[in-house]
């Protein structure tokens, strides 16, 4: 009886280790040719979520949409890498540095950094290809990321930060569809 005892416990233990481990049990985001393990997609909605119930109401510009359909819609699994890793780095450099003042004032500064920190995460393991037989693909991607700059660049300075970090949902609904579990 000690023996099966053993092994029970051996066996729950196992199996509270491969659920509570990111990545040990398949959780990984595929964006084409790109793998990224190690990021659990619930606590990125989480910690946006925390944000977003926070800020949303300094966003008054409703006619204006950054990540519109043209940027996110038909991208190739190829094109998904090149797409993900601009729009992060750019999120990352350009939304969360600039932000980063205003959430420390509303005090959600943990949710922002999980939100932040998990972007940097997945920037870090993203290795877009730099072949030549890439080189349309990556050209593609980078007209879409482009639109979505331009789109942030004519909105103020302030507006544009406001409606990227409310946007958040629509690049995490983008990014689920890469997310495997």
């Amino acid at each position: 009886m000690s023996s099966a005892r053993q092994t029970l416990s051996c066996l729950s233990l196992l199996l509270l280790v491969w659920n509570q481990v990111p990545g040990l049990h398949g959780h990984e985001f595929r964006f084409g040719p790109c793998r990224v393990e190690g990021v659990v997609l619930s606590e990125l909605w989480e910690a946006f979520w925390a944000v977003k119930n926070t800020l949303q109401t300094q966003d008054n510009i409703t006619s204006v949409q950054l990540l519109k359909p043209q940027v996110l819609q038909d991208v190739s699994d190829a094109e998904s890498c090149y797409l993900v890793h601009s729009l992060l780095k750019f999120y990352l450099n350009t939304v969360f540095k600039n932000y980063h003042n205003k959430i420390a004032k509303v005090k959600i500064l943990k949710s922002f950094s999980s939100l932040a920190n998990n972007f940097i995460v997945i920037v870090s393991k993203l290795q877009p290809s730099k072949e030549k037989d890439m080189l349309s693909i990556s050209e593609r991607a980078h007209r879409r990321f482009l639109l979505f700059r331009r789109t942030f660049k004519q909105m103020g300075t302030e507006a544009a930060l406001v409606k990227a970090v409310g946007e958040v949902d629509i690049l995490l609904t983008w990014m689920q569809k890469f997310y495997q579990l």
